[in-house]
């Protein structure tokens, strides 16, 4: 088995493309142990010292670390990785994380909504995924769209550049009622 890896925009954070499916559809995320405890690869990877988050999506596994130096995690995350693959074992047991945040917008804005949720399916999430993380919409409300930044994306130097340069402008160009993207604290 080679697992493939990749810089992410965020230095803190590395795409593993283990060459198959992870994730059939939707992403998770991990963002301690205590989150892990449904997931056997995601529970050996926060056993690796410096390891502070994983990501599953549709086929790669990014890993965000606290401390340390990738040259040394990055033979520890790959093992844990291989060793999963190759086990058998599913990426979850049990019920899994689930997404707790409902999303929030005024029935008026359902056709506003609608075209800002095509617009981020179609033209953001795929160029984010290739950046080893997702982002997905959370609420509208006064002109202003709510947005989960999950993955690389969490925490990344460049995420609000991202949000105010590239998904602000392009929803603002398509949107025109659509005033500031802010980014919601999970």
């Amino acid at each position: 088995m080679f697992i493939q890896t990749e810089a992410t925009p965020n230095p803190a954070t590395l795409k593993f493309l283990p060459g198959r499916t992870v994730l059939g559809e939707g992403t998770m995320e991990f963002r301690d142990r205590e989150a892990a405890v449904h997931s056997p690869l995601a529970e050996k990877l926060f056993s690796i010292e410096g390891v502070s988050g994983v990501f599953y999506g549709s086929d790669f596994v990014t890993v965000t670390k606290s401390d340390g130096d990738w040259q040394h995690l990055k033979p520890a995350i790959l093992g844990a990785i291989m060793e999963h693959y190759m086990s058998g074992a599913p990426l979850v047991a049990g019920a899994g994380p689930t997404e707790n945040a409902e999303e929030f917008f005024s029935e008026a804005d359902a056709e506003t909504v609608a075209t800002i949720k095509e617009l981020i399916e179609t033209r953001v999430r795929p160029a984010v995924a290739n950046d080893g993380g997702d982002i997905t919409f959370r609420g509208y409300k006064e002109g202003i769209v709510y947005l989960d930044m999950k993955g690389a994306c969490a925490g990344c130097p460049s995420s609000t550049a991202t949000l105010k340069h590239g998904i602000q402008n392009l929803l603002r160009h398509f949107v025109p009622d659509v005033v500031e993207v802010q980014q919601t604290s999970v």
